[in-house]
């Protein structure tokens, strides 16, 4: 881009330097070898002014110090000085290319003053010249910077996207295990009681075993049809047709229904008017509601009975489960997944819950959310 305006100044400045060096007709001649070295000496510097740009400069102002207190007259390799002013301005800071600009202007003013050639319009050309290839070294930095500022900026967007995308996928991952904890828990606890009591029957009552067996049937099939549909949502290429929809509030009697045919009577109370409740706090409440059914089952006792409660307030929602059984001596959530899931589950929506023993005997889990409607707001 500047390779056409640079190499222009270059021949402008050496015609400055040639009417210089021809002001002064008596000054000094080097010899052929001479007049070779001083060329070398300033020009092979220049490959390493891009990785030096300091120290290239100093070499070749120096070398100029020296030929002018030498007296010897300018030559075209003196445009030496002004490439590495450029690189000082395209790869230095702005203190470091004030100082090599300063340096340049008070070097042309020294050889003008000594070759008979300090005159208003010269030095007002030369420095005409000295300014514009200056100009042009700080442009080339500043776009530089700026295009090096954008890279590091599209470099870090990406690895912010990459780590949004790792904590979304571990954000999937957790919420697939806690679905697959909540199935498998309560549909293999119901399996069990089953087949617990089908085992008790089978002799004195075929009918009731038989009816026990086709339980465990159904439930075994439903919980296959839900690992399916959550084990679809990891595979690659999965089409829309291959997911069921999330169980909700809707699906609650149904819930309470399969309890009640594992053996554990639970009665279910609704109190309230319910509102239009966003899916995924449907399927918060409803799988609350399966995992507190299931720990009773498991650690309830013989003759437990549950009561779940359903109560649409106008600010918030009340799911509570209680049950007569065993309370504090029996090892609720042993493995810490239950109660952490549905810790997890009601924070997801600014609400709590409270697990742990009755007083007056038996167990109880309680959780408030707040009402949220279809648009996302809470109820303050």
């Amino acid at each position: 881009m500047w390779a056409v305006p640079l190499g222009a100044f270059y021949v402008v400045t050496a015609l400055i330097y040639a009417t210089a060096s021809t002001a002064h007709r008596d000054a000094p001649l080097l010899p052929t070898w001479g007049y070779l070295a001083l060329v070398a000496a300033m020009l092979v510097p220049l490959f390493w002014r891009r990785s030096h740009p300091r120290a290239v400069f100093a070499i070749i102002a120096l070398l100029c110090f020296v030929q002018w207190v030498a007296d010897v007259g300018a030559i075209p390799a003196n445009l030496s000085v002004l490439i590495a002013m450029y690189g000082m301005a395209s790869r230095c800071n702005i203190r470091w290319a004030v100082a090599a600009g300063l340096v340049v202007e008070l070097g042309m003013v020294l050889a003008l003053l000594r070759w008979g050639g300090l005159n208003r319009s010269t030095v007002l050309s030369a420095s005409a010249v000295i300014a514009a290839v200056w100009l042009a070294g700080v442009y080339a930095n500043t776009r530089r910077r700026y295009l090096e500022s954008l890279m590091e900026r599209a470099e870090r967007a990406e690895r912010e996207r990459d780590q949004q995308s790792k904590l979304a996928a571990s954000a999937e991952r957790a919420r697939i295990a806690r679905e697959l904890h909540d199935v498998v828990a309560h549909n293999v606890s119901v399996i069990i009681v089953q087949a617990d009591g089908a085992g008790y029957a089978i002799d004195r009552d075929p009918d009731q075993a038989r009816r026990a067996v086709q339980t465990i049937s159904a439930t075994g099939r439903q919980a296959l049809a839900e690992m399916r549909r959550l084990v679809g949502v990891l595979r690659e290429g999965g089409g829309p047709e291959e997911y069921a929809p999330q169980p909700g509030l809707d699906q609650v009697d149904e819930l309470v229904a399969q309890v009640r045919s594992s053996g554990l009577p639970v009665e279910l109370r609704i109190t309230g008017t319910r509102q239009d409740i966003p899916e995924g706090e449907q399927l918060a409440i409803y799988r609350i509601l399966q995992e507190a059914l299931t720990n009773t089952i498991k650690h309830g006792g013989p003759g437990v009975g549950a009561t779940v409660l359903l109560d649409y307030g106008p600010r918030e929602i009340l799911i509570a489960v209680t049950d007569d059984g065993r309370g504090a001596q029996a090892p609720r959530g042993a493995d810490g997944h239950g109660l952490v899931g549905m810790r997890e589950r009601v924070a997801m929506y600014g609400g709590r819950v409270t697990a742990g023993p009755r007083d007056g005997g038996g167990y109880e889990v309680v959780a408030k959310m707040p009402v949220a409607d279809m648009g996302g707001t809470r109820a303050a």
